[in-house]
């Protein structure tokens, strides 16, 4: 009878962490997006209005990885008023040779999370300038703290700022940054302000409306958008979209739908049949990236299949191998 392995977050927690073999988990996963027969289907996404929430299903299966992830997440935004998690979910994870149901992941968005922040890793690695130095993140939240920890492992982070509406929350935040990071990082509510002496910036948030307008941005910033997942997401200026020298996405077919290029379209500010290079393609070197110091760039980040089914399997590979979790035979 098949066996099935069960991982708590507890579980994974010991096996994983966002590190460099995080990040290069991921990025060969956007390579393989670019240059492998991958099957991905677009997101299913189910909202709640009702309760500011919203229930996304995501998979792929990638030639090459033993595993095919099955992710279901939810995103609760108004949770932390009632002491709770703002996102939570699990993974099940299929023999991607038999099709039979190798383990299950209760990791509360836990592996979502390093995935984000390593895929954010991955593009200012590609994108961002080689001397970039300073941050600006917008967001308090776990993401933020995790955005910057992975910036740090591509780049020579000195220092960072945090924004968010609630100063006291970005202060809060900072101070957990600044801590485990060992370098400066302040809180601001000024956004303005914030993206003034930025190298990269990072966009976290669910906002439905744009935190960060085109003319704040300074010629040889890179910007990471990845809070803008569903449809109704909007972070950037539509018009920083149009104005930027070079725009990545994770995958277009998703970014033209639920990112901040949709908004670009739906604003006029970029054609509806424009194509623009893929992030994987970059990696690969299919496409050109950032060609000089002085140029914008910008990385639309939804979220995709591949990065669910990779950083999936090495989790349960890694807990396999130290025995964690308990096996039942279903």
């Amino acid at each position: 009878m098949p066996q099935i392995r069960i991982l708590t977050e507890s579980d994974l927690r010991k096996v994983i962490d966002l590190d460099m073999d995080a990040i290069t988990c991921i990025e060969d996963a956007f390579v393989a997006l670019a240059t492998k027969d991958v099957c991905m289907p677009p997101i299913a996404c189910l909202d709640i209005p009702a309760n500011n929430g919203e229930i996304d299903v995501k998979t792929a299966y990638v030639p090459g990885l033993d595993g095919v992830a099955v992710k279901i997440s939810s995103g609760f935004f108004d949770n932390p008023k009632l002491g709770l998690p703002s996102v939570a979910g699990m993974m099940n994870v299929f023999s991607s040779k038999t099709g039979i149901l190798e383990a299950v992941l209760l990791d509360n968005g836990y592996l979502t999370d390093i995935r984000t922040a390593a895929a954010g890793g991955v593009a200012a690695h590609h994108l961002a300038r080689k001397d970039a130095k300073t941050v600006a993140i917008y967001g308090a939240g776990v993401q933020a703290r995790l955005q910057l920890k992975a910036l740090t492992l591509v780049r020579d982070i000195t220092s960072a700022t945090i924004w968010a509406r609630d100063i006291a929350k970005a202060e809060t935040c900072a101070k957990k940054a600044s801590i485990e990071l060992g370098i400066p990082v302040r809180a601001t509510n000024d956004g303005k302000e914030a993206a003034s002496n930025a190298d990269i910036i990072v966009t976290t948030t669910p906002t439905r409306d744009p935190i960060l307008m085109a003319d704040w941005v300074n010629p040889g910033t890179h910007v990471t958008a990845m809070g803008a997942d569903m449809e109704h997401k909007n972070e950037i200026d539509p018009a920083l979209i149009g104005q930027a020298d070079l725009y990545v996405s994770d995958s277009q077919a998703q970014t033209s739908i639920l990112g901040e290029l949709h908004h670009a379209i739906n604003a006029g500010t970029v054609a509806k049949d424009a194509t623009f290079p893929e992030l994987g393609q970059i990696i690969a070197k299919s496409m050109t990236g950032r060609t000089s110091a002085d140029q914008i760039t910008v990385c639309d980040l939804t979220g995709t299949g591949v990065q669910d089914t990779a950083i999936a399997t090495l989790a349960q590979s890694r807990c396999a191998a130290a025995g964690a979790g308990v096996e039942i035979t279903s």
